[in-house]
């Protein structure tokens, strides 16, 4: 455990980009073998955008990732958080590290996100994708990488996490994000069994129909449990009919130019459509 513990602790940039890279691939080949949905869109050109957003995020991230070290170093030398309450070992606390930055650090900004409207209007980005596959789990408007990790920082203070259980959280966070997002068509009642935990992919596609109320359920990041407790879960029976995009912004002309993406959170506020339910 302690030999884990330095691993994350030290781990290199490579290893981390290993994982984005490597997921991409792997969901990108699946979903050519197993596809959920048989988008007719030039693949490539879409994926292109994703990854602009997402190497956007990166610089951001990358820009910020000493403030969250230091937060991380200041309560850990400190002894400050809920991981300090009670004397846990090693594996008690990343299990209750990973938990606690799941649910703070990821589904209650999500939640926000949906809640406030200037927020929105940089996540709608990330929702106006109406071809959902493993890229879109990066697309997101770098605004919003400002305030997620503003939250994560929050959750880092409040739990009092060190930098290996952040490590192992954000690893986990972005595996989860090809997963969840891949437009792969996992069996039904696998899905459904393991959605009691996790977030799976047939669960998160509900989260991204274009109108609400699906649109404002399943937040959840890695573990699905949080939607049960909070009562933001919802299922339906058949995804494939399931519409993906954002009512307000449904224009191809919109959503796959660069430029316009960008702007999105600065244009007025759209109202959104009535909500349509899919049984």
């Amino acid at each position: 455990m302690e030999s884990m513990v330095s691993f994350f602790d030290n781990m290199p940039t490579e290893f981390r980009a290993g994982i984005l890279i490597s997921g991409i691939l792997l969901f990108w080949i699946l979903e050519g073998v197993v596809p959920l949905f048989r988008f007719g869109y030039k693949k490539v050109r879409h994926a292109g955008i994703n990854l602009f957003l997402t190497l956007t995020t990166m610089i951001i991230g990358f820009g910020l990732a000493g403030v969250l070290l230091a937060a991380s170093d200041m309560v850990a030398q400190n002894r400050f958080g809920l991981l300090y309450v009670i004397d846990l070992p090693l594996w008690g606390q990343l299990v209750l590290g990973v938990l606690l930055m799941d649910l703070i650090g990821a589904y209650f900004i999500h939640w926000t996100e949906h809640k406030v409207k200037w927020m929105w209007k940089f996540h709608l980005v990330h929702h106006s994708d109406t071809t959902v596959d493993v890229t879109t789990g990066l697309r997101h408007h770098p605004g919003e990488t400002v305030f997620r990790i503003a939250f994560t920082i929050l959750a880092v203070m409040i739990i009092g996490a060190p930098m290996w259980i952040i490590m192992v959280y954000q690893s986990l966070s972005v595996l989860f994000a090809h997963i969840t997002h891949a437009n792969i068509n996992m069996p039904r009642a696998i899905d459904r069994a393991l959605s009691w935990v996790i977030i799976t992919p047939l669960m998160h596609k509900v989260h991204h129909h274009y109108t609400q109320p699906l649109t404002d359920t399943n937040y959840g990041n890695i573990f699905s449990f949080w939607d049960r407790i909070f009562g933001t879960f919802a299922q339906v029976d058949d995804t494939t009919e399931l519409i993906y995009g954002i009512d307000t912004h449904m224009d191809p002309q919109e959503n796959d130019k660069m430029g316009n993406l960008l702007k999105i959170p600065f244009q007025p506020y759209r109202e959104p459509a009535e909500a349509k339910i899919v049984e």
